[in-house]
């Protein structure tokens, strides 16, 4: 019995020495899950928490566990250390670290402080700007530094000549001089304006594609065939200068050039209603606008917009009268040149009126075409049948209503301008009334008072520069007062609706 005993006991010690180290180790694997370094510790806040392996089972992993979270909180309690004084943020972002100071000055410092607080705002901003856009994208149009507007000079035909001029013409003969000098100056400012016009807009606006051929060829008309002309003009008129720099044959050669005007300027003028419309309705256009701005901005310009070169023509063409007629004032009766004088008046104030005519009814079609017709009754027939605009403006009715008014040779018609697909549009207002059938009446302005508008309603106070249509058939409905802007506007309405009604009655006053 004792040697089973004995061997029991044995068993017994070899059981018990081989559980120990299974003990021992279990505590080894408990043991690595615990942190006493500070510097872990620290790594171990910052780094995110991730779940135990599940190679781990049974008891060990629950085990561990906890303790785990036990050390994070014991971590989370040490927050306030002097490790914790390191303001780092996370990698991702760029700030510098807070260097060791001697003392609190150094931190309350305000230069130091603002300046540092500056710079990283500074930096911060840059990095936000060149996330935040990342794409390059053309800058808008600014309006450069002034730069000295090229001007034209003004000079007189006796600083052109060299000595004393006087002792040479009399004062007749150098007033007359500076008439030729005059007109022929005028003739090569033209000529250097209608080139600056084809090379700088025309042309440049077609290479860079900003207008189509249409376009071009609608906003710039004839343009072409004027240039030609005008210095032509300017080559001849240099041929008869003679040595002293005086000129003497200057009608005759201008009674040979002004016939070859009538075609040219006839299609160049007429078509000056339809570029205007498409001009303004293109400046709508950023591409267009941008280009006419620099263009106006610019030297070479001298602050015109594109439009006021574009009647350079049609202004230059109606000062050949008074040009002449200046120049008839200081030619003598004995003068070979005068009787030419007067014939150059004439058949340029000739041409001036075809012109006119010719542009009348090219604008009175342009605007017949733009109006519209709320009911058959306004379709009156002699509508279409206008060739001449006599007269078109602004005016007001007795309620303030802003109206546009056209007098055409047989009818008075009123509208109100509207805008559609960029376009501008004129609807017809009331009834169209035939000249035939219409009363004029004078308003004396302290018996003119505003009906039913805003302002009269409230003050009372009277209008002036008003007048008063009628018309003879009550089929026509009723009458309209209107009112001009000023005296003037209200005298040449009154003026030319007279001069196409002279059988007409006429009211002379309306109280």
């Amino acid at each position: 019995m004792q040697a089973p005993m004995a061997e029991i006991a044995e068993l017994k010690e070899i059981k018990g020495s081989k559980k120990k180290p299974k003990s021992k180790k279990k505590l080894m694997d408990l043991s690595s899950f615990r942190v006493e370094d500070n510097a872990t510790n620290d790594r171990i806040n910052k780094r995110p928490f991730r779940t135990p392996s599940l190679r781990r089972t049974g008891s060990l992993f629950r085990h561990g566990t906890v303790e785990r979270k036990r050390k994070r909180r014991e971590a989370d309690d040490d927050n306030i250390s002097v490790s914790s004084l390191d303001l780092k943020e996370p990698s991702s972002k760029r700030v510098r670290q807070m260097s060791r100071v001697a003392s609190l000055v150094d931190i309350i410092s305000p230069v130091n402080h603002v300046k540092k607080v500056g710079q990283a705002l500074t930096r911060s901003m840059s990095f936000r700007n060149l996330s935040s856009s990342p794409t390059f994208t053309i800058k808008p149009y600014t309006k450069p530094q002034a730069t000295p507007t090229k001007r034209r000079d003004s000079k007189l035909w006796s600083e052109t000549i060299q000595g004393d001029v006087n002792d040479v013409l009399s004062k007749m003969d150098i007033k007359r001089q500076e008439a030729i000098y005059e007109l022929y100056q005028g003739e090569v400012d033209l000529v250097e304006d209608l080139k600056l016009i084809k090379k700088a807009y025309h042309d440049s606006m077609k290479s860079l594609g900003i207008l189509k051929d249409e376009e071009l060829n609608t906003i710039f008309g004839s343009l072409a065939n004027i240039l030609p002309l005008h210095e032509e003009l300017v080559e001849s008129l240099k041929m008869q200068k003679r040595k002293d720099g005086t000129t003497e044959n200057i009608a005759t050669i201008l009674l040979q050039w002004f016939p070859r005007l009538s075609g040219s300027y006839v299609s160049y003028c007429s078509n000056l209603v339809a570029a205007k419309s498409l001009l303004d309705v293109k400046k709508t256009d950023k591409k267009v606008d941008d280009f006419l701005q620099r263009c106006r901005e610019s030297p070479f310009s001298r602050k015109l917009d594109l439009w006021n070169f574009l009647d350079v023509p049609r202004s230059r063409l109606v000062k050949y009268p008074l040009l002449l007629k200046n120049l008839l004032k200081f030619t003598s009766l004995e003068h070979h040149e005068r009787e030419y004088i007067i014939e150059a008046i004439k058949v340029s104030e000739a041409i001036i009126r075809q012109v006119d005519r010719k542009t009348g009814e090219a604008k009175c079609r342009h605007y017949i075409d733009s109006f519209e017709y709320t009911d058959e009754k306004q379709m009156d027939p002699l509508i279409c049948k206008q060739k001449v605009l006599l007269c078109g403006g602004i005016l007001r009715n007795n309620r303030g209503t802003k109206l546009h008014v056209f007098l055409f040779e047989d009818i008075f018609v009123l509208t109100r301008q509207t805008t559609k697909n960029d376009k501008k549009h004129y609807q017809v207002y009331r009834q169209p009334i035939p000249v035939r059938q219409l009363m004029l009446g004078d308003m004396n302005d302290s018996d003119a008072k505003l009906n039913g508008s805003f302002r009269g309603a409230f003050t009372q106070q009277l209008s002036k520069h008003m007048f008063r249509i009628t018309p003879t058939d009550p089929t026509l409905g009723q009458g309209h007062t209107l009112q001009a802007n000023d005296e003037h506007d209200k005298k040449q309405w009154m003026q030319l609706l007279r001069t196409v009604m002279p059988a007409v009655p006429k009211m002379e006053s309306v109280v």
